[in-house]
């Protein structure tokens, strides 16, 4: 008589059954830890199980080895095997091409994940709506010859402009003063000297005095002769 499916020697009995495998106790015990089997309970189970003929066992030395019974498994034959093989391989094809179906949507549902969503699109458009209003009312306005620059505002913007040309000049004609004296007792080129430390002209760096110089108000323009 077959024991409980639900008694300790049923669950035991289900679970070599399944693995078809040689078995000790102690795996058992470790497999069935989530049905609250002790190590005691699988262990008897085993015995009586393997007494009573439902499975088979060994001694190897003190150890038992527990494996199911053979006769209950239909063996397939040669054409059966050779069937399952081919059975195989064709699952294992579907199997791959879902990994590479699951591949694609998991992009796709990144993709969508990093776009904006009906709401972030709707605050962008007010946003977008409400700076576009504003430019074409600036824009409006300068159309109409309305000054948007007050003239104590464009006057100050002068003066801070025209104070830095002129800084800038005086520095370079310092610089070069002292470049020059330098230089002229120098064993080396200047442009030699000048790779050694390192030193750039504004030419170097793509920028030049006298562009910056013409974009000068005109009444300070004077100061190109400083």
């Amino acid at each position: 008589m077959a024991p409980k499916s639900d008694s300790a020697e049923g669950i035991v009995l289900n679970f070599v059954n399944e693995q078809n495998r040689p078995l000790n106790s102690q795996v058992v015990a470790d497999f069935l830890q989530k049905f609250n089997l002790k190590k005691t309970a699988v262990q008897k189970a085993l015995d009586n199980l393997a007494e009573g003929g439902k499975i088979t066992f060994k001694e190897y030395g003190k150890q038992k080895i527990y494996l199911a019974r053979q006769d209950q498994f239909e063996i397939p034959n040669t054409e059966e095997l050779n069937q399952m093989k081919e059975e195989n391989a064709r699952l294992q094809e579907m199997l791959e091409e879902q990994k590479k179906s699951n591949s694609q949507l998991e992009g796709e549902i990144k993709s969508l994940q990093s776009n904006l969503t009906l709401d972030e699109i709707q605050s962008k458009d007010v946003q977008l709506r409400k700076q576009v209003k504003e430019l074409e009312e600036r824009l409006t306005k300068l159309r109409e010859g309305v000054t948007l620059v007050s003239p104590e505002e464009r006057k100050l913007v002068e003066k801070t402009f025209s104070d830095a040309i002129s800084h800038w000049r005086k520095r370079k004609r310092m610089f070069k003063d002292v470049w020059d004296t330098i230089t002229e007792n120098s064993p080396k080129t200047p442009n030699e000297f000048k790779e050694e430390l390192g030193i750039e002209y504004d030419e170097d760096i793509g920028v030049s005095l006298q562009t910056y110089a013409t974009l000068m108000p005109h009444g300070n323009k004077r100061l190109r002769g400083k």
